[in-house]
C-alpha cells in the first residue's frame, strides 16, 4: 500500500480538483476522470451536480485495492465549484481522502472531520460563505481485499 498514498494524490489532483479531461462516461449521465501511472489505476465517477453521488478507487492490476464513496449537496447560494477544487487539491499523505481540515480563502471557509486512517475511515465536509453553510458531504471507504 504504500505506493498508493503518493499516486492516490498526484491522482486527485490530475482529474477533479485539477480540472482534468473528463472520461468517457462509463453509466448514463456519469462524469468520469480516470488517471494511469504504469499498473496503477485511478477512477473517479459521479451522477448529479447540485446533488450528487460518487465513487474514487484505486487498482493495482487488475485489482482493485482501495475506494471512497461519497454523497453531498449544495445547500444555498454562494456555492463556489473553484474554491471546493481548491480546498480538494489540498488533500495530503496524513488526510488523503478530501481537503484539509481547514482550509480558508476569501469570503469561504472548507471544514473536514474524518475518523479512521487509510485503511478504514469515514468522514464529513462543509463549506461556508460568508458564514452561511452553502455544502455539505459524506463519504467513507478504506482498503479492498
Amino acid at each position: 500500500m504504500n505506493d498508493i498514498l503518493p499516486f492516490l494524490l498526484r491522482a486527485k489532483r490530475a482529474t477533479y480538483a485539477g480540472d482534468g479531461a473528463r472520461a468517457v462516461s462509463s453509466r448514463p449521465a456519469s462524469q468520469d476522470f480516470n488517471y494511469c501511472e504504469g499498473e496503477l489505476r485511478y477512477i473517479d465517477t459521479y451522477l448529479g451536480s447540485a446533488k450528487f453521488a460518487g465513487e474514487e478507487a484505486v487498482w493495482n492490476g487488475a485489482s482493485p485495492v482501495w475506494a471512497m464513496n461519497y454523497v453531498g449537496r449544495t445547500l444555498a447560494d454562494g456555492f463556489s465549484v473553484a474554491f471546493l477544487k481548491d480546498a480538494l487539491s489540498r488533500a495530503t499523505a496524513e488526510l488523503p481522502f478530501r481537503g484539509p481540515l481547514r482550509y480558508e480563502s476569501g469570503d469561504f471557509v472548507y471544514l473536514c472531520s474524518v475518523k479512521g486512517d487509510f485503511a478504514w475511515f469515514y468522514g464529513f465536509e462543509e463549506i461556508f460563505f460568508r458564514g452561511e453553510k452553502v455544502y455539505e458531504c459524506a463519504f467513507h471507504g478504506g482498503e479492498i481485499d
